[in-house]
């Protein structure tokens, strides 16, 4: 075991990698999302769809980043509780406990 893993204070924040991964997928689920949406009403719009076509942009990429949010915080918080049983398990505690 090194030294930073020994001197690294406890902390429910998932690392700076973690965090990143998250948000680039955000992102490009939101870009993918948008795309999806202004897809979908070009192409059952006819004339002037402008504002239609921005309307479907926007709630597709809200939707779509709104769910990967969800997504992301879940895992995050799924890899937190991961660590925190391989933290106890290090420290030599038992993993199973007898109520």
């Amino acid at each position: 075991m090194s030294s930073s893993e020994t001197d690294r204070p406890l902390s429910a924040i998932p690392s700076v990698g973690v965090r990143i991964g998250a948000f680039a997928a955000i992102l490009l689920s939101g870009l993918a999302g948008g795309l999806i949406g202004y897809s979908l009403v070009e192409l059952q719009c006819d004339g002037d769809c402008a504002i239609p076509t921005g309307i479907g942009l926007l709630v597709g990429a809200v939707t779509a980043a709104g769910g990967m949010a969800i997504v992301a915080v879940l895992v995050m918080r799924a890899l937190g509780e991961w660590r925190e049983v391989n933290d106890r398990e290090r420290a030599g505690h038992s993993s199973n406990t007898s109520w």
